[in-house]
């Protein structure tokens, strides 16, 4: 079985991994440099920065974390902030000829955070757009059918193409990809669902579509029944099944193996089982993957 090689934004600067926390706390720009480094070495295409809360109240500290990644790597950069000052700060710090001519990556816009499109004002950039969740009633609500993620992305590119003249190539659609060992409402199954209907939308060609691809494999144990890696084989389970509609980057750790599975591996045919699942079901069958 045979994809398209998959885009990796490098997910390792984040504060999430304990060690990279120790590094902020640190402030050891040494230390994220090589982080960086050792990311783009992997494979990264681009490297996402999220320094967490500091950015918040160190400005000069996020604008130096920058500059010293970008003194370190050459690849462009994905600032991962829900926050129209941070991304200001983010985006005037950025130097593109620093990444090839190649522009940065605003992380993320959603219905709710329409506000955030303004900052396409300040330089030009490519977009990661929430499908994950709409607008109703003037409040954020979790999208639950393939449907509504669908009619999310479908929305928000068209109001980036219109308002803001962004090419598709610009716009990524990040489909959220549920924790396999909680997924009790059939979220994962919704996800490959909703990225269908997207790639089958003539309009939406040449859209791009991204998951933190580490968030399926969480909580579960290091080896499944047969003796195989569980964790990354969920994670290439997911993208053996993602990658024919349309998912051609992901939000990821460089060193990590997402290459497809094939078609008799015995955790792919589980994960398949799983996903079309709900409720104490769904937890069963994910039971059977691994041994207690």
């Amino acid at each position: 079985m045979t994809q398209q090689k998959l885009k990796i934004i490098g997910e390792r600067v984040n504060p999430g991994f304990r060690s990279t926390k120790a590094l902020f706390d640190n402030s050891d720009i040494d230390g994220i440099q090589l982080l960086a480094k050792k990311q783009q070495d992997a494979g990264a295409d681009y490297i996402n920065i999220n320094i967490g809360s500091r950015a918040l109240t160190d400005i000069g500290f996020m604008a130096d974390v920058i500059k010293g990644i970008q003194d370190a790597v050459d690849i462009p950069l994905s600032f991962d902030f829900p926050s129209f000052d941070v991304q200001k700060i983010c985006l005037e710090t950025y130097d593109q000829d620093k990444a090839g001519g190649q522009k940065p990556i605003i992380n993320s816009i959603s219905e709710h955070r329409e506000d955030m499109m303004d900052a396409l004002s300040i330089r030009p950039s490519k977009v990661i757009i929430m499908a994950s969740e709409r607008l109703e009633d003037g409040a954020g609500k979790a999208n639950k059918k393939a449907e509504e993620v669908y009619g999310v992305a479908r929305r928000l590119s068209e109001r980036l193409i219109d308002k803001f003249n962004l090419d598709r190539d610009d716009i990524i659609i990040d489909i959220s990809i549920t924790t396999l060992a909680s997924d009790t409402e059939g979220l994962i199954r919704m996800a490959l669902d909703g990225m269908a209907l997207i790639h089958n939308d003539s309009d939406l060609k040449g859209v791009h579509m991204i998951g933190g691809i580490s968030n399926v494999g969480m909580m579960l144990p290091k080896k499944a029944v047969d003796g195989s890696p569980l964790k990354n084989s969920i994670e290439r389970a997911f993208t053996t099944l993602a990658c024919p509609q349309g998912f051609d980057m992901v939000l990821g750790t460089p060193w990590h193996d997402y290459s497809p599975l094939q078609e008799d591996h015995f955790v792919l045919n589980k994960f398949k089982e799983i996903i079309d699942l709900k409720g104490l079901d769904a937890l069963r069958a994910l039971r059977s993957l691994y041994k207690l």
